[in-house]
């Protein structure tokens, strides 16, 4: 078996996540909730809502990598440790910390900073997003730079085979729509958004995070991480720093990452976050990859004891 942990990113927060891990393992995952004083109690957004705060950029990021943190954590504690790691988006940055790359505060503190700084870039901005279904990677960018006479509109993320993400200023991403739809898409679903994330108009938040990144010491990593805006593994000349500017204006190149992990013989996935979403990726991406996903206690129990049984 090869072990890949991949970590939800933001849109998978739900109001109660991590309560019941907090009650049943109160000093592992207790601390990881407690790792950094914010300026709101990480604890009682996850456990208690609002959900529309939870749901804020500023917030979400670092209750979902709270999350992903205890839940590395723990399963750290049984002896399950990975051998590669990836995540989408705000993921990402739970991978770094499973890779050893980075501490549990200095993750906490950039993700707090980084989705500050998202909100930031996007307010005042009339954005949209639109899931595009069933229509190839070269129509849909046709249809994009077409409509970008409109406006910024890109492809945002390429989440698996025939389901594509599009951002940006919303009079361009609605034409894209419709050029999409001409171009044979089956489906263009309007999503609730609260900012054009990954695409040029982030490039504020990405200059925030380069400077942030001056000041960050970041370790050598345990295993590889699999980086989202290239899908794939960190090459010669590259750094991590760079990366992570680049990614929070850029393309989520999830598709591909699962390709990756698959090429570098990965055979099982973890997904830490709330629900499945990830895993319904590798399923429409790959059947060489067997996934499990911990969203709960019983999920996390359920795991342990198939992984230390298949091991035994």
């Amino acid at each position: 078996m090869k072990l890949a942990f991949v970590y939800a990113g933001q849109g998978s927060q739900k109001v109660g996540m991590g309560k019941d891990f907090f009650e049943e393992y109160p000093e592992v995952f207790g601390a990881a909730m407690d790792a950094v004083s914010l300026d709101f109690d990480v604890k009682q957004l996850c456990f208690e809502g609002p959900e529309e705060k939870l749901s804020q950029t500023r917030y979400t990021q670092p209750c979902m990598v709270s999350f992903a943190i205890g839940v590395t954590d723990l399963l750290r504690s049984e002896g399950i440790v990975p051998e590669g790691a990836a995540g989408l988006s705000l993921g990402e940055y739970s991978a770094l910390y499973a890779a050893g790359v980075l501490d549990r505060e200095t993750a906490l503190r950039t993700v707090a900073l980084r989705g500050a700084a998202m909100e930031e870039a996007a307010a005042g901005l009339e954005c949209g997003m639109t899931a595009v279904l069933a229509l190839d990677r070269e129509k849909l960018q046709k249809a994009c730079e077409e409509a970008s006479a409109l406006g910024i509109v890109r492809i945002c993320n390429y989440n698996c085979p025939g389901q594509l993400v599009i951002s940006g200023e919303k009079a361009a991403v609605d034409r894209a729509g419709e050029l999409a739809k001409e171009l044979g898409a089956r489906r263009c679903m309007p999503l609730k958004v609260s900012g054009p994330f990954h695409t040029p108009l982030m490039k504020p938040a990405g200059d925030r995070l380069r400077e942030h990144f001056r000041t960050v010491s970041f370790g050598d990593m345990s295993c590889p991480v699999y980086f989202n805006c290239k899908g794939d593994r960190l090459a010669e000349g590259e750094t991590i720093p760079a990366l992570l500017e680049k990614q929070v204006q850029s393309s989520v190149y999830w598709e591909d990452t699962i390709r990756a992990l698959e090429r570098d013989g990965f055979d099982t996935v973890i997904e830490i976050g709330p629900g499945k979403t990830l895993s319904g990726f590798f399923r429409k991406t790959t059947k060489a990859i067997k996934t499990y996903s911990i969203d709960t206690v019983a999920d996390f129990r359920k795991v342990v004891e198939t992984l230390k049984g298949a091991a035994s």
